[in-house]
């Protein structure tokens, strides 16, 4: 079995870093200055955005007054307490704000939509910005690098307004509304609650009776006005239909598609019982509602439609490529099922992509199977053969784009779907993931995976330690410790009783599940098992062997987490001599390890030995990494506030100074880092103003 636990071991050997500045939300990603000279140079041309075509908008004059005075206030300036659109789903939140984006394109210079339902659709969505505005670099970069370059356009550039358009969690949002503070941000959301205090919020209810009866009537009123009586039976449809615009707009398509059925007749064919839930409307079963007759005149006309749209429900709702369809029939037929399937209000299609509404896919998924092969595997078999050959090393940007749909296919499709085949193409699809630094966006891949392997092989398999390794270990790139320490302590349980106490596997399970307590703060169990690790490694591998030092790294660590000093400095001390022994003076283990002790010191109040030290860093790491790496900004932080303890402010400010201005040109201005950078170079020069008049204070 191949060693799982190395990316653990070595993010555990990484937390003191981490644990000085915090962690990026752009990920260690460093772009060449080619690139971010671009950021700051290129304009976008007027006019730009990636919005869709203008929606039908009835009867939103209230709503579109406020976002607009909302977006608008403080006389003009940039707010950054995005205004939130919430409400169920089909009541029209999407619709408003493409409205609205639409109404005021002109008032700013970038208008971008972003699919915000999940961090990597986020992702996706700035990296199609940088393609829009720089195409040549872009079309040579990955996915992640050219997010990280559209994140720096937009702290470069004013007057901007991003949509982020269905945000599923506020915790996926903060990185970009928070620093991002040049510009506008709209969200739309389901999520009534959880919203920070600040951010102002817009529930959106349902239409009215007469602009609902207005919107079923300009669908089966084309060309003529509605007669008294016409209106009449429009007002008892759309109240049949609890005046939910989703549901609206697909009954008035339908009418629109069949001109010679009366409102009145199209109501009676229906359930006329509203679907009611606790608290009010029940969307999914509203909408389900009006399905009986759209799917027969589907089946009738366009057979292939309806197989088209059962198959789309179990991809994610968003950017599903065309040509992933392609199998289904040939150009000519696809073409016209994908046109009936607009037509009836059932898909939003561009010339590349299809779009279908998440609640539509709700019921669709809800609805019994049909005979033989099942929509579900036509999806699969779909986006299996759309992957690229070889599986491990296809193209970035076919994976890229394909990644959302396989995760939400894991996420989806029944269970007794799953074979040996579709799970090497999930665990592929988690491993380029976790090559980007996606581990937390796993989650589904691995669960699947996980369950796969627990009911074909079993709960001890090495095949099973391995995937419940994996998703503990995803759960804990997410911070949800509650989730992945229950599964790092059946992987040990299980480790110690097929293959013993001290077999490498078992230590590597011992060391995550440490690692774990670790970092959910529960040093009381960590430092029992570090130490007992720590011992087994040093007896079965060595004193130097790689495991071995990052057992003693992260013993060390927690060491100085229990405020232990004196062994967490004897440990580093060791460590450190080890790794330049075994590995180099300058490899980037070394370095941390450097770090790690001159923090130490630190904190122990030994700054003539923490100085040196700090400085031999930040000068290895400029050589090794780079002016504007992460870890050599934060090495140059540390020496900063190390020369700011010792009261040397000539040589504090000035660096503190710099790293500020690498972080503004790096980060940007409102990022956490920036900021705690200025906050630091403000503490030093007070601090200075006060030692100059007379008043000694001790470091904070």
């Amino acid at each position: 079995m191949t060693e799982p636990h190395q990316p653990i071991a070595a993010s555990g050997d990484r937390s003191a870093a981490a644990h000085t500045i915090g962690t990026a939300f752009t990920g260690d990603i460093v772009l060449p200055p080619e690139a971010l000279n671009a950021a700051r140079d290129i304009q976008a041309p007027p006019s730009t955005s990636n919005l869709a075509p203008p929606p039908h908008c009835v009867g939103r004059g209230y709503e579109l007054g406020w976002l607009h005075g909302t977006l608008n206030t403080n006389g003009g300036t940039a707010v950054t307490q995005a205004p939130t659109v919430h409400g169920l789903g089909g009541i029209g939140k999407t619709t408003l704000a493409l409205h609205y984006a639409h109404r005021h394109r002109d008032d700013y210079t970038l208008v971008w939509w972003i699919n915000a339902e999940s961090p990597a659709r986020i992702e996706q969505s700035l990296a199609a910005l940088a393609m829009q505005l720089h195409p040549a670099w872009a079309g040579r970069a990955a996915e992640p690098e050219r997010a990280a370059w559209a994140v720096n356009w937009l702290h470069w550039h004013p007057g901007w307004l991003l949509v982020f358009d269905n945000a599923e969690h506020p915790r996926d949002l903060r990185p970009y509304t928070g620093a991002f503070s040049h510009g506008r941000h709209l969200i739309t959301t389901r999520r009534a609650t959880g919203w920070p205090r600040r951010v102002p919020t817009l529930p959106l209810g349902t239409l009215g009776p007469d602009d609902a009866a207005q919107v079923l009537c300009s669908y089966a009123f084309e060309d003529t006005d509605p007669t008294p009586r016409d209106l009449h039976d429009a007002r008892l449809l759309a109240a049949d239909l609890g005046h939910l615009p989703l549901a609206l707009d697909q009954a008035g398509a339908y009418l629109a598609q069949h001109p010679t059925v009366s409102i009145d007749a199209y109501r009676r064919t229906l359930d006329t019982k509203l679907a009611k839930a606790a608290d009010g409307i029940d969307p999914e079963r509203t909408i389900a509602r009006i399905w009986t007759q759209t799917l027969l005149a589907l089946d009738e006309h366009d057979p292939l439609a309806a197989t088209v749209l059962n198959t789309l429900a179990w991809f994610a709702p968003d950017d599903i490529p065309v040509t992933l369809l392609r199998h289904l029939g040939s150009e000519e037929e696809l073409a016209e099922a994908l046109g009936a399937l607009r037509s009836y209000s059932m898909i939003t299609l561009t010339r590349d992509t299809v779009g279908v509404h998440r609640l539509v896919q709700t019921v669709l998924r809800e609805q019994p199977d049909h005979p033989g092969r099942t929509e579900a595997e036509h999806a699969l078999d779909l986006a299996f053969n759309a992957l690229p050959e070889p599986l491990d090393y296809g193209p970035a940007p076919v994976w890229d784009r394909l990644v959302p749909h396989l995760t939400a296919l894991a996420a989806t499709t029944p269970p007794g779907h799953h074979d040996l085949l579709v799970n090497r193409h999930y665990s592929t699809a988690a491993q380029h993931l976790d090559r980007q630094g996606h581990n937390a966006r796993t989650i589904p891949l691995r669960q699947v995976l996980l369950t796969y392997c627990e009911q074909l092989l079993g709960e001890a398999h090495p095949h099973t330690l391995t995937s419940r390794n994996g998703l503990a270990l995803a759960y804990r790139s997410a911070d949800e410790l509650d989730r992945a320490i229950p599964l790092y302590e059946t992987n040990l349980a299980y480790f110690q009783q097929v293959l013993g106490v001290t077999h490498p596997h078992t230590l590597t399970g011992r060391n995550n599940l440490a690692a774990a307590y670790r970092s959910a703060g529960d040093l009381e169990r960590a430092i029992p098992l570090l130490e007992t690790t720590l011992t087994q490694r040093e007896q079965t591998l060595g004193h130097t062997h790689p495991h071995t030092l990052i057992s003693r790294n992260n013993l060390a660590l927690a060491y100085r987490s229990a405020g232990d000093l004196e062994r967490a400095i004897r440990l580093h001390e060791t460590t450190l001599t080890q790794r330049e022994q075994t590995l180099g003076h300058t490899h980037p283990s070394t370095l941390r390890s450097r770090n790690n002790l001159a923090l130490a010191y630190r904190w122990a109040g030994d700054l003539e030995r923490a100085i040196p030290l700090l400085e031999t860093t930040v000068t290895q790491r400029e050589e090794v990494l780079g002016h504007t790496h992460p870890d050599t900004l934060v090495s140059r932080s540390n020496l900063a506030l190390a020369y700011r303890w010792a009261g040397d402010f000539k040589r504090a400010i000035p660096l503190l100074e710099t790293t500020l201005t690498q972080r503004e040109e790096v980060l940007g201005h409102t990022h956490p880092h920036t900021l705690r950078s200025r906050n630091n170079l403000a503490l030093a020069l007070q601090r200075a103003l006060a030692n100059q008049a007379g008043h000694h204070q001790a470091p904070d």
